[in-house]
């Protein structure tokens, strides 16, 4: 019973991290300007964000790579 017990408990606190971590806020930005460290942004849905928080930003990668191979 305490096995039962214990694996739902822990499939609770397991489920209840992911849903945390999938609520992160998706903004679409554009650059507007950089000027040494500072990156000045318009982005689309801003006002999810806070002041203070912490962001992972990653650029789009232009153009098509070719693929060379056998």
């Amino acid at each position: 019973m305490k096995k039962g017990i214990v694996s739902v408990v822990l499939a609770l606190a397991f489920t209840a991290s992911i849903v945390s971590v999938g609520m992160a806020a998706t903004v679409k930005c554009t650059v507007d300007s950089v000027d040494g460290d500072k990156v000045t942004m318009t982005c689309k849905g801003a006002d999810s964000l806070k002041a203070g928080a912490a962001v992972t930003v990653k650029a789009k990668k232009s153009g098509g790579a070719a693929i060379e191979g056998c």
